[in-house]
Parts: C-alpha cells; structure tokens; sequence
C-alpha cells in the first residue's frame, strides 16, 4: 500500500513539474518571449566592419576618399566576412595552390595581388560556367587556344594550374600593354579589354573607379580587394584558422609520356594509384586515354607514396590556438 502510495505522489509531482514548465514558456505572461528576446541579444552579434584607412591593387592606390568607391567596398568586406563557409573554404584551399600560383607569377612579371583573380574567378577549383569557361582562370576555349593553350577531346590544358596560369599572366602582359594600369588590366579580365577600351572612349574617363560599367564588372576589383583585405589580416574580419587546419600541398613526382597511353586506369594501376588520384592530380586529362603527337610530350604528375597519410602531412604544425591570444580569448574548458 505504501508503495502505490510513494508511486502515485511520485507520479503527481513529475505531472506538476511538466505543467509548471509547460506554462513557464508557453504562458499568457510572455516569459518565454522575453528569455528568448534575452538569449537572443546576448548571444547573437554582427558588428559593422571597419574599411580600411588605405588600401592598394598592385601598388595603385584605391581612392577611398570617394564615398561611392568606399561604399562598394564596404559591400564586398561584408559580403566575404559574413559568407562564413565559403571564405573558410577559400581560406583552407589558398594555402595548397597559392604555392603554385605566386612564383608563376613573380617569374612573368605579374604582381602577387592577380592570385585573388584565381579565387573569384573560379573559388580556385576547375569550375566550369554557364559560357564554357573552365578552370581556375576561367578561359574560354577560343582564347585558351590565342594563349597557346592546347584544347582537343584528349588534353585540356585550362584544366592544367600551372600551364593556365602562365597563359593568364600572358593575357594580362598583353592587356597591361594596352592600359598601362593594373586595376584596369583586372577589370578587363572580367569585362573584355574591348569594352573596357570603349568605356574609357565614351565616357571620357581613365580611372576603373570612375567608369560606369555593368554590375560584374563594377564589382570586379572590389571583390579583390575585400578578398585581399580578409587574406592579408583574417583576425581583423573575425577568421580564425590554425595552421592544421589548412589544406597542405601534396607532393608529386612527374613522369615524362612521349608515348600514346591507350588505357589510362592501367597506368594508374601500374604508378599505384587508381584512376580516380590520377585525373585529380591531372584534371587536364580529359579521355580514358591519351595520344602523344610525333615530338610531343607530356608530364604526369603522380603523388607521392604516403600520400593518403593525411596526418603525417600535418604533422608538426600548430594545433594550438594560443597563436591568437592577442585577439581571441579561450575559456578554460
């Protein structure tokens, strides 16, 4: 009897309980409102983000003076602050193909400030457009082919980092010669050094930043320099990697074919890796095979042993976030 009696009171008690919080956050006197509202405020933060006082593309200074000029970067930092996953992304993947980039460019004569291009032409990835343009520069294929870039149902060659990469520092060599200006070189990229030329003719003007042009284009230059902003002092715009969590480059050998490869998964099996490793480390590879004309030859560039060995790749660097003590506070855990 006692026990029935223990049960019931038992019972009783966990009804009330579930009653009085029931009506704790779903009575008429709003409680709940008012703690979400609280929760809300407390834990929930955007801040404004601060422009730059200077800012440069390739040495020419942006006149941040205007307020338009100011106001469209502004728009660009806010834009790439607040699109979290997609910077981090940009972030993790600069560190792997920056490396190869940058010295392709020093070696033309290109300053280091045109890497950002590769990554809103194409968030440095073999993306393919609406128009047909592939790769990390984005070429079509009759101005791959202008560039010397070879194009047929075996190889393409925009799919290849370094080969493309050489061709875009040709293109802007080639596009510098008719501006003089590198921001104008930049714009044209994404505009067409035509319209670019016609724009300056119709209205009269030599600056990229006083030229009305269409909302891409316009927004070209700014994108770059929000990304170059974010790149150059990620802390500042709230960004907060270790050096762990980047992806590290992988090393390759190259393996020189001057011979037609008939079946390209039995190569993979004979270097050892599987198909799949192989076009993703030569995504320029475009058939199950591969046809070498007379003189021709191509490099193949194979990872290395370990390279499944993701940790080992990672070793040694920092995994402690103690490098952001000066800007990030911890809490003891």
């Amino acid at each position: 009897m006692a026990k029935r009696i223990f049960i019931f009171i038992m019972i009783s008690v966990l009804c009330l309980s579930v009653a009085g919080i029931f009506y704790f956050f779903t009575g008429d006197d709003g409680v709940s409102d008012k703690l979400y509202r609280h929760a809300f405020r407390k834990n929930y933060k955007i801040f404004a983000l601060e422009v730059p006082d200077k800012i440069d593309f390739a040495g020419e200074d942006v006149p941040l003076n205007v307020f338009y000029v100011r106001e469209a970067l502004d728009r660009e930092l806010l834009v790439n602050t607040y699109w979290h996953n997609k910077t981090v992304q940009l972030f993790k993947k600069a560190h792997r193909w920056f490396p190869l980039i940058e010295p392709i460019l020093e070696e033309h004569g290109i300053p280091e400030d045109f890497k950002y291009l590769a990554v809103i032409e194409s968030g440095l990835s073999n993306a393919v457009s609406p128009s047909g343009a592939r790769g990390f520069w984005q070429f079509l294929e009759g101005t791959a082919k202008d560039y010397k870039l070879e194009v047929d149902k075996d190889v393409d060659e925009r799919y290849h980092l370094e080969k493309s990469t050489e061709a875009a520092c040709r293109y802007f060599r080639d596009s510098y010669q008719r501006f003089g200006d590198w921001t104008l070189v930049a714009a044209a990229y994404n505009g067409g050094n035509r319209r670019i030329r016609e724009s300056m003719e119709d209205q009269q003007q030599s600056s990229y930043y006083d030229l009305l042009l269409s909302e891409e284009t316009s927004r070209y230059v700014f994108r770059i320099l929000a990304l170059k902003s974010i790149f150059t002092q990620p802390t500042k715009y709230g960004f907060f990697l270790r050096e762990k969590d980047f992806y590290p480059p992988i090393p390759v050998k190259t393996i020189t074919v001057d011979q037609d490869i008939k079946d390209l998964v039995s190569f993979a099996a004979e270097q050892g890796i599987s198909y799949k490793v192989l076009k993703m480390f030569n995504p320029w590879l475009r058939s199950t095979s591969l046809k070498v004309g007379k003189g021709k030859n191509y490099l193949i560039s194979i990872p290395r042993e370990d390279y499944m060995d993701y940790d080992g790749m990672i070793e040694g660097l920092n995994d402690d976030p103690i490098v952001f003590k000066d800007t990030l506070e911890f809490e003891e855990l």
